[in-house]
């Protein structure tokens, strides 16, 4: 990996490095922060954040507020892009399909398939890069997003626990077989047969896979996107199905926004300790 930038911060350093891909074919530019136990090469356990439609690593690495939560409980914190990026890369002039919107699936239809495979970049190949190249403990990788990035979060932590041991999402898209978002994406990404949606669908995961601990979503209630793209209500109804323990907590007057994020990631950091150093 090429250290891009390094910046000294609450007694560790937040590093951004670049890496050619093999999943997608391209640079992907990836943020670290690595508390003073790391930098001593201590092992830590590492928390994944995975951000949301248009973001780039740099939302929650400048806004996120996780620096001074993951310096004081001894963990790395990781921020990947939300897509592959540049020239020959597939894209599209809407907001919510191309570049800055990969959904964190491998997608099999063109002219995405090339490139857009962002399952296996932050599932497979991303844990093993870090893992081979900076003291992250491969068997306590926790994962947490935002909105798009909370989609991933839960699906990926669903369809992969042998890599992430403890979730959590702030307003995830919940239902993306029943939003306009996860129609878009996945019917461009996967194609038209709803099952293959179904694979990408926290809801149906939770129905088919579980999730072997507990899981905590933080969702504002002036959030303009809850009632018609996140619907947090349809993946409490799964997890009661399934017997997941979930804990929903609903915060009256908080939006979509990092004011959101940044309010309660301290929160979220502390859940994902509290699971991986037990």
């Amino acid at each position: 990996m090429q250290l891009i930038s390094n910046a000294r911060a609450f007694g560790g350093e937040q590093r951004v490095y670049r890496h050619r891909s093999s999943s997608t074919g391209t640079d992907m530019d990836v943020a670290v922060f690595l508390p003073e136990e790391a930098l001593r090469g201590e092992l830590c356990p590492t928390l994944f954040y995975l951000s949301g439609l248009t973001c780039t690593w740099e939302n929650v690495t400048v806004k996120g507020g996780a620096q001074r939560p993951a310096a004081d409980h001894g963990m790395i914190f990781i921020a990947p892009d939300t897509s592959p990026r540049g020239e020959g890369v597939a894209d599209d002039e809407a907001y919510d399909l191309g570049q800055g919107a990969g959904f964190y699936v491998n997608a099999t239809q063109e002219p995405w398939a090339a490139h857009f495979r962002m399952e296996d970049y932050v599932a497979r190949e991303l844990p093993k890069l870090l893992a081979e190249s900076l003291p992250v403990d491969a068997d306590a990788i926790g994962v947490t997003g935002h909105s798009m990035g909370g989609h991933g979060a839960l699906t990926l932590a669903m369809r992969h626990p042998d890599v992430f041991r403890s979730l959590s999402a702030f307003a995830p898209i919940t239902n993306p077989l029943d939003c306009p978002w996860g129609h878009k994406a996945l019917g461009a990404y996967l194609g038209e047969d709803r099952a293959k949606w179904a694979e990408h669908d926290a809801c149906e995961l939770a129905r088919s896979r579980g999730f072997r601990g507990d899981i905590l979503i933080d969702q504002g209630q002036a959030d303009g996107f809850l009632e018609e793209q996140l619907k947090p209500w349809a993946f409490d109804a799964a997890c009661r199905e399934a017997g997941i323990d979930l804990t929903l907590r609903l915060l009256g007057g908080y939006d979509h926004s990092y004011y959101f994020i940044s309010t309660f990631m301290e929160d979220h950091v502390a859940w994902h300790a509290q699971r991986l150093f037990g």
